[in-house]
């Protein structure tokens, strides 16, 4: 780092996500977390990788709830909220409610984490035994070690259905009913396109995924050529991909992307992970304040700078430079079309200054090119 760089720690004033440009691939919470992120300063982009269909109505759903409720199993696996939620709502549609509750409390409560034991708990319950690691596989070490054989086990299963413990109880010599109540859908793939082939460009500075499932998803849309570009920028530090937990981070590290993963796993902790990492990253001491570049444009002195195209290459360009003459050519090459014209540079380092509320930001060096003009400059 030059003495020009501001160490970690020394955070820029202003907003802490100010200037980031934050795609959320979630459908389901879009709104809270949007809201949160939004509220520290960055602008937000949806584009949902799946969405979340219910089976409320679905006749077999119902069906199965009958079949449990006439044959009461000993376990009942809650593996997400949001399904423990939607299997009771759908009891209730169809009358059956009273009797389902009924023989939740006559079974075993084993929740995946503290979502479906909230959901337990809303319901008026209390989960016998949680999941620290919310995953499937502490679930299924559990209950082998307890012994399953004869033991009648309900599973509500997660959107993407299969996880492994339907297989694994029955071959234990358990009695296993498997309840699904939501599944994943795919969402518009115009609109998720479009959104990966932005990251890939470089017009994001985050990107946020909540379940592996949506990130799959996320995969299989990119490119290899657009994987590729995403790959350089992550490993860069361009670009951040913020997930709820390393179930979600798995499917990125498979294929060598480097995930940012929050100690706990709630959309909160996601958020304040992305804080942390912003306000600690390094900046630059203009003589106009600390500048901070982001992926459509920059911080200046805690403000967020509204840039053209053009012109938040050419600043970035010239932080990349730090301080360092960047050649008229350089910086020609920059414009839409690559323009000929040499007075267009001199227009738009005029608006950049304009922009950056300081003509000394950018000092002109005569037959040269421009640099960043810094308070200590190398």
């Amino acid at each position: 780092m030059t003495e020009t760089a501001r160490r970690p720690g020394d955070a820029v004033a202003g907003p802490a996500l100010a200037g980031c440009v934050i795609a959320v691939t979630a459908d389901r919470r879009f709104k809270e977390l949007a809201n949160a992120l939004e509220r520290r300063g960055a602008t937000v982009e949806h584009a949902p990788a799946l969405v979340v269909v219910p089976h409320l109505d679905d006749e077999s759903l119902v069906e199965h709830t009958r079949v449990i409720i006439d044959a009461p199993p000993d376990v009942v696996v809650a593996t997400t909220g949001i399904g423990f939620r939607g299997w009771i709502e759908a009891a209730d549609a169809a009358g059956l409610a009273e009797d389902l509750l009924d023989v939740f409390a006559g079974a075993r409560l084993i929740a995946r984490g503290p979502k479906a034991r909230g959901a337990i708990e809303a319901a008026g319950l209390t989960a016998d035994w949680v999941a620290q690691s919310e995953t499937a596989a502490e679930i299924e070490e559990f209950l082998l070690a307890e012994g399953v054989d004869g033991v009648r086990i309900a599973v509500q299963h997660h959107g993407s259905g299969a996880d492994g413990l339907d297989e694994a109880f029955a071959a234990a010599g358990a009695l296993v009913s498997s309840v699904v109540v939501y599944s994943w859908g795919a969402s518009d793939p115009d609109v998720l396109a479009a959104s990966v082939g932005r990251t890939a460009q470089g017009l994001h500075d985050a990107v946020v995924f909540t379940s592996a499932p949506g990130v799959h998803a996320w995969l299989d849309t990119a490119s290899e050529e657009q994987l590729d570009a995403i790959r350089e920028r992550n490993a860069s530090g361009q670009l951040v991909l913020a997930t709820v937990g390393p179930i979600t981070a798995a499917p990125l590290a498979a294929v060598g992307l480097v995930p940012l993963v929050p100690g706990r796993w709630r959309l909160g902790a996601v958020v304040r992970e992305l804080v942390t990492h912003y306000a600690q990253q390094p900046t630059l001491e203009t003589v106009a304040g600390p500048l901070a570049v982001r992926a459509r444009g920059a911080v200046l002195d805690g403000r967020a700078l509204t840039l053209t195209p053009a012109g938040a290459d050419i600043l970035a360009a010239l932080a990349r430079a730090e301080g360092a003459v960047v050649p008229r050519e350089r910086l020609q090459a920059l414009l839409p079309g690559g323009s000929s014209d040499g007075h267009a540079v001199e227009a738009a380092i005029a608006r950049l200054r304009e922009c950056c509320g300081s003509k000394d930001v950018v000092r002109t060096v005569v037959k040269r090119g421009y640099a960043l003009a810094l308070v200590h400059p190398s």
